[in-house]
């Protein structure tokens, strides 16, 4: 049971309006929930004094009512974006992916233009300044990716090669058994990452 409708039981158990059932849900929520316990024992002092208010001889203040409504909880509203959220859960998580790799992309081109390598074969290769060689006589196994810096080839890469905002170069001995990704512009970075993402998420 939510807040919600636990606010509009309230009313009716008080009232003596509410099935057994529905008294046992709702005692079992003001069990659970502490705010929810706080407002009925209000409402329930509120219905004391109108209680006792009607069987007295002094007629009450014409402000007492506007008061005593005052006092009383107020179902609790949810908010309009909420609502949206809830019935359009794709727009949303589209939404949301957009802003990621928006915000990705921004964070990517602010940084500095640091050489950046990955491989699992890191010892194969060789890196002077910001240039990353693979010798004529080493064959790397796996992927490689260079970031903000040169790449020549001469050996033998046995994956995907990527280089990110750099330069690539191959000689004639070289030999790349996969894919060869050459990414200079923001577009192509931003389209990179997504279909990383959706490879990732095919293949968990």
């Amino acid at each position: 049971m939510d807040c919600k409708l636990a606010v509009s039981l309230m009313h009716d158990y008080l009232d003596n309006d509410l099935s057994e059932p529905k008294q046992l849900e709702l005692k079992q929520h003001l069990q659970e929930c502490a705010e929810c316990r706080v407002n009925f024992e209000k409402l329930e002092h509120t219905d004391m004094l109108l209680f006792s208010l009607t069987h007295h001889a002094t007629k009450p203040s014409d402000d007492l009512a506007d008061r005593i409504m005052g006092m009383l909880p107020k179902p609790k509203k949810q908010k309009a974006w909420v609502t949206w959220v809830r019935n359009h859960p794709a727009l949303t998580a589209a939404a949301m992916f957009v802003v990621v790799m928006l915000f990705s992309t921004i964070s990517f081109w602010n940084q500095e233009n640091q050489l950046v390598v990955k491989s699992d074969e890191f010892e194969k290769l060789v890196i002077e300044g910001d240039t990353v060689i693979i010798p004529a006589d080493q064959v790397i196994a796996g992927d490689i990716t260079v970031e903000n810096g040169k790449t020549k080839v001469y050996g033998q890469v046995n994956g995907n090669l990527t280089v990110i905002d750099g330069e690539l170069f191959q000689a004639s001995t070289a030999h790349i058994a996969g894919q060869v990704k050459d990414i200079d512009k923001a577009m192509d970075w931003i389209w990179y990452k997504i279909s990383n993402l959706f490879t990732d998420v095919a293949y968990r």
